[in-house]
């Protein structure tokens, strides 16, 4: 596959919701935004894409099992299980599973409701 800007379309990903939390009443000025917990499932050969970019909802990712390969900055990188990284403002990605097993992230992210 393509380590360009063209990604595949998403396929073989399931996206739950596991949590949310109303931030507006926790941290004043937050009224509207919320935090989201996802557990994403990756099976191998998915794909979950297109290119995206994560500009007015930032993010942080955690690996559980398998591997997710990260595309961006004309780069791959994978990681494995007790890894991750940030989504920020200059994010701009696709992820893959490359493997033979499935691939299971929790993402957490600010989100407006």
């Amino acid at each position: 596959m393509s380590d360009g800007l063209a990604a595949p379309e998403t396929k073989g990903v399931k996206v739950e919701v596991l949590s949310t939390v109303d931030l507006g009443p926790e941290i004043e000025g937050m009224g509207g935004w919320q935090l989201r917990m996802r557990r994403v499932t990756i099976e191998p050969g998915g794909v979950f894409g297109p290119i995206h970019d994560h500009k007015g909802r930032p993010g942080t990712v955690f690996i559980l099992h398998g591997t997710i390969t990260d595309h961006r900055d004309g780069g791959t990188k994978d990681y494995g299980p007790g890894l991750g990284w940030p989504e920020d403002r200059n994010t701009l990605h696709w992820l893959e599973n490359r493997g033979l097993e499935t691939a299971v992230e929790i993402s957490f992210d600010l989100v407006r409701k």
